[in-house]
């Protein structure tokens, strides 16, 4: 008994040093690892406000004075709030009449680049189709090269569609890279339930609709989101192709606005309102009005956004 308890106690005594050895060096560790912590919220927080302060600025300069405006007094507050501006906006109407033609080419345009998409990549995501690797080659050569401004326009034109929205969404129809990720996508759900519903008679076209898109949600609202934002935020395209002042979209309503920062857009009845109103001020507003709608949809599809990126991006 008594050689029991002496090897017991030269065993606690033999682990006493190696616990105090042991705990500097945790106690180490923990003080790089808060570092690093600190480190990284403090780069996030600077990498937020940077991206944050501009658009807050806009918003605090569409609520401004000219005064204020004038004098580079607003950074992310409004001094002397006023909404000479956003009136202006509205008794101007064109603003509006832009927003409506943005909606139509975001719309008709991002339904049609997704149907086209989709009818491409998920042939194109299956072994078994003939000429796979051919196809895949000319899509990523189409990467590196293309037809060029000119020869597309002369084709668009020949074929009577400029002035026409269905040769502005030819124009862009499909983006090779969201084309590569909905393909990749495609290419992570077993063949088993294909070849399961095929066992059960469905075509490839029922097979499509209802097993593989449903299983697709993520990526599906990924896609329109980028398809969305891009055909939204366009305005060379609609610039080139779009001949006609009254189809214009509000990306070059906002383009004409910033450029030529024409004085007759500042026509509130009264000198006093003239006074309230500079071309930066009403520059700000029409981009808030203009970005307001495509901000208020994002929140909705965000939960999708990151899932559907990150599944899209698994494999190569």
């Amino acid at each position: 008994m008594e050689k029991t308890l002496n090897k017991r106690k030269t065993a606690n005594h033999g682990e006493q040093p190696e616990n105090k050895r042991s705990y500097p060096k945790k106690l180490h560790r923990q003080k790089k690892m808060n570092l690093f912590n600190i480190l990284n919220y403090l780069l996030l927080t600077i990498a937020a406000f940077v991206t944050i302060f501009p658009f807050l600025n806009i918003i605090a300069t569409s609520f401004s004075s000219s005064r204020a405006i004038l004098g580079q007094e607003v950074m992310m507050w409004p001094v002397d709030f006023n909404i000479d501006a956003y009136i202006n906006i509205i008794k101007d109407g064109t603003i509006f009449q832009a927003l409506k033609n943005t909606i139509v080419i975001t719309i008709g345009g991002t339904l049609l680049s997704m149907i086209f998409t989709i009818a491409i990549a998920y042939p194109l995501s299956r072994e078994r189709l003939r000429g796979r690797g051919i196809f895949l080659k000319l899509i990523v050569f189409t990467m590196m090269f293309n037809g060029g401004l000119i020869p597309t326009f002369l084709l668009i034109k020949n074929m009577n569609l400029v002035d026409n929205y269905l040769g502005l969404w030819l124009v862009g129809l499909v983006s090779t890279y969201n084309f590569f990720v909905m393909k990749t996508f495609f290419e992570g759900i077993p063949v088993s339930l294909e070849e399961s519903a095929i066992i059960d008679g469905a075509s490839n076209l029922t097979i499509l609709l209802r097993i593989i898109l449903p299983l697709s949600k993520p990526m599906l609202a990924t896609l329109i989101l980028f398809y969305a934002v891009g055909n939204w935020n366009s305005y060379f395209n609609v610039m080139i192709y779009i001949t006609t002042p009254g189809k214009q979209s509000v990306m070059v309503k906002l383009m004409q606005m910033v450029k030529n920062a024409d004085p007759s857009l500042l026509a509130i009845e009264g000198a006093s309102s003239q006074m309230n109103i500079t071309p930066e001020g009403m520059r700000a507003a029409a981009i808030v009005v203009s970005t307001l709608p495509i901000m208020v949809i994002y929140p909705f599809v965000q939960k999708y956004f990151v899932q559907g990126v990150m599944l899209g991006a698994v494999k190569g």
